[in-house]
């Protein structure tokens, strides 16, 4: 049991320390890097918005997000340009901003309005609300489904 409690205390520190890594690294963008006020200020009027996550889907679901938004991974984001609307002005999210910084960047220099980059978990901790999204149940194996329909 001890062994057990030490495991999860270590995780748990690493984890941590992984954390508290993302968050200390230099701001390196020159997207700016919104604060939470900032993040609201822009939210409230989502008429001229699109939100742009660029984290994978397990991140999204995991960590949550903001109400509404247009996910593409930052890996492929240059492939799907064409999805983004050019009439809005763009905030882009990830964990802690990094990743959206970078991609903030990318589109400023496609042509693209963006106001911001913005870390999910920071705005979380900065008091902001992020909506947890539950994930759909695993679809049924299809001779479940074709027995089913014969009933």
């Amino acid at each position: 049991m001890k062994k057990i409690k030490t495991a999860v205390l270590a995780l748990a520190l690493v984890s941590s320390v992984s954390a508290w890594a993302q968050q200390a690294q230099p701001w390196t963008y020159k997207t700016k890097q919104l604060e939470r006020a900032e993040v609201d200020a822009l939210l409230a009027a989502p008429d001229k918005l699109v939100v742009l996550d660029v984290r994978r889907p397990d991140e999204v679901v995991s960590k949550g997000s903001f109400p509404v938004f247009l996910n593409i991974q930052a890996k492929d984001v240059e492939n799907r340009l064409a999805y983004i609307p050019k009439d809005r002005v763009i905030v882009t999210v990830s964990n802690h901003a990094h990743r959206a910084g970078a991609i903030g960047d990318l589109l400023t220099a496609k042509g693209f309005k963006v106001a911001g980059a913005a870390g999910s978990e920071d705005y979380e901790a900065q008091g902001g609300k992020i909506v947890r999204i539950t994930p759909p149940a695993p679809a049924a194996p299809a001779k479940q489904v074709a027995a089913a329909g014969q009933n």
